[in-house]
């Protein structure tokens, strides 16, 4: 008769999990890490579209306060009103009579891009703070202005000076007016474009330059600037964006701007209100324009927010887009309003 050995109390706490048991543990895992990755990949692409749609709300939002600003100051001249009273000094023969000067095409102006190009807008006309002007006045209209000194003007600055009968464009031909307070406009100074010492029997001296007339108390100074809106393509990151150029080139304002489309309201019945819209080759007189519609289309820095390619309407168009990147249309009308007023 044999007889088994009882088990010790080590060997009764040696048992271990079985095959199974580890099967339905490891199945378990992987459907909690499961769900666990579908959260997360959920949760990072609410992340990824929420931050693209508010980087599409501000870039709008910045494009339209810059293009809205500068549309509602255009076509500023002073007490002179209007840009018919206002006579270009600047020499035609130097770059007097570019775009960045061009008078005689008013304060308002721009392209039309054709089709679904973008657009562009030129807007013209005196910024800043005026600066009165202050005795001695004249005797000459070749005669030096004087203003208050400490006022920031430099040498080569462009300005205009008018009251309200006239205007003078000009630029400022000797060192340091800003600290003096006295504007020099003579001819032949090595300035760009410089002044244009036009035939007059008044205007003494070999590098004399005469006003259109001798300006008094009544006279305001403003710097002038020419501003142009377009669409353009970052050489750097390959991203379309808003740019203005004041003269040395364009430069990039908000990027992701991908189009921009402009129409011109005009009034024919001097009233202050637009009777229609119409691109700027359909526009009859530019000087009629008061208001303009602009139409900004807006994308997504980054790629692959969307699911499929987004269709939007633009421009009276159903378009579809290239890639996978949240697009957005912001609508505005602004009203020039140095001409409605």
């Amino acid at each position: 008769m044999s007889m088994s050995m009882p088990q010790s109390k080590c060997e009764r706490l040696q048992g271990g999990f079985t095959l199974v048991e580890l099967m339905v543990a490891m199945l378990i895992s992987l459907l909690l890490m499961g769900g666990v990755i579908q959260v997360f990949s959920s949760s990072s692409k609410s992340y990824r579209n929420h931050e693209g749609l508010s980087r599409i709300q501000e870039n709008g939002r910045f494009a339209m306060e810059f293009l809205t600003r500068d549309i509602r100051m255009a076509d500023f001249w002073g007490c002179a009103n209007t840009v018919s009273k206002v006579a270009n000094n600047l020499d035609p023969l130097n770059g007097g009579t570019n775009w960045q000067y061009d008078i005689g095409t008013g304060g308002v102006g721009g392209t039309d891009g054709g089709g679904n190009a973008p657009d562009t807008i030129t807007m013209r006309g005196a910024v800043g703070s005026a600066l009165g002007v202050q005795p001695p006045f004249g005797p000459q209209a070749s005669s030096n202005l004087k203003v208050p000194p400490n006022n920031g003007l430099s040498q080569g600055d462009v300005i205009i000076v008018s009251d309200c009968e006239a205007a003078d464009v000009f630029q400022l031909t000797n060192a340091n007016p800003g600290g003096t307070g006295t504007l020099v406009h003579n001819t032949g100074s090595g300035e760009t474009p410089g002044n244009y010492n036009a035939t007059n029997p008044g205007c003494p001296g070999a590098n004399a330059h005469c006003l259109s007339k001798v300006y008094g108390d009544d006279a305001q100074i403003f710097r002038l600037r020419s501003a142009i809106y377009s669409i353009a393509t970052n050489g750097t990151t390959g991203q379309p964006g808003l740019y203005r150029d004041l003269g040395p080139g364009p430069q990039e304002l908000v990027d992701g701007i991908a189009n921009m489309q402009v129409l011109f309201g005009e009034d024919t019945d001097a009233d202050g209100t637009a009777n229609y819209y119409v691109p700027r080759t359909s526009v009859a007189d530019m000087e009629n324009v008061v208001s303009m519609k602009i139409s900004l289309l807006v994308q997504s820095y980054e790629d692959n927010l969307a699911d499929t390619p987004m269709t939007y309407t633009y421009n009276g168009a159903n378009i579809t887009a290239g890639d996978n990147r949240l697009y957005q249309v912001f609508n505005s009308t602004v009203t020039v309003r140095n001409r409605v007023q």
